[in-house]
């Protein structure tokens, strides 16, 4: 009913003739860039796109969103930028326009990056294209290269690593509400632990860290859950997120080998 209403006072402007200055736009254009630039985007001189402006006028002239929004996903797909961080960024619009969070801009952004991210030359071995995050395909790599790193200093993988594993699973979710989780769940694990650090989706709402045993445990589980709930909240997908999330540490065995059929076997 709202959004019925708003069409309809969009809808008596126009027919006044009225129309949202040039100079809106680009205010809101200004803003977003300094908010991301700020807080999200790794890179200030690859930020503009054309498509930042098509998002932005439509912002400002409430109209349908969505042929932008994918535009620009798209572009961000195909120049490389991560899931996380393109949907960081335009959560950064968000703030600027003093906008509640939009479903279905997010929704355009994700659909137009998974399209771009396809035309990129980066092998489907190595990343999620949902998550952003590593596929289990490449963390059985990551894993060799840990148990070859225990052969060499004598220090068995079973007490120096393990597994954390994040499940946030829901029944009954439809497609773009697991790629919106996925998404959210890579923004939230990578604040958490950072670039590089080895971590993957394994499908269906579950995601897994190595990480080293002596670390804190207990204070990197208090700070994913609270990067959870922040990133549901801010992205409106608190919804579709199991609240509060189950973690657990998954004990690493004797070999690479029944490392990769553990995984296999978290995968069922």
């Amino acid at each position: 009913m709202t959004e019925h209403l708003d069409r309809l006072v969009h809808m008596d402007h126009l027919h006044a003739g009225y129309a949202v200055p040039a100079d809106a736009a680009e205010t809101l254009r200004d803003s977003w860039r300094a908010a991301s630039v700020a807080s999200v985007w790794r890179r200030p001189g690859d930020w503009y796109h054309p498509a930042v402006d098509a998002l932005t006028e439509a912002v400002c002239d409430e109209r349908d969103v969505t042929p932008a929004a994918e535009r620009l996903g798209r572009a961000r797909g195909e120049a490389g930028v991560g899931i996380g961080e393109a949907i960081d960024d335009v959560a950064c619009l968000y703030l600027s326009d003093d906008r509640a969070p939009d479903l279905e801009m997010l929704r355009a952004v994700a659909v137009g990056w998974a399209e771009g991210y396809e035309t990129t030359p980066i092998t489907p071995d190595v990343l999620d294209p949902e998550s952003g995050l590593a596929t289990t395909h490449y963390l059985t790599h990551r894993l060799r290269e840990t148990y070859g790193r225990a052969q060499r200093t004598g220090v068995p993988v079973p007490r120096s690593h393990g597994l954390l594993v994040v499940d946030v699973a829901l029944d009954d979710l439809t497609g773009w509400q697991r790629f919106a989780r996925s998404a959210a769940m890579g923004r939230a694990l990578t604040q958490t632990f950072g670039d590089g650090h080895p971590m993957a989706s394994l499908g269906n709402g579950l995601f897994v860290v190595l990480g080293e045993r002596d670390a804190d445990d207990e204070w990197l589980r208090t700070e994913l859950r609270h990067r959870i709930e922040r990133t549901g909240l801010s992205l409106g997908v608190s919804a579709i997120l199991r609240r509060p999330p189950r973690l657990w540490t998954e004990p690493l065995p004797d070999t690479h080998r029944a490392a990769v059929q553990l995984l296999s076997t978290l995968q069922r």
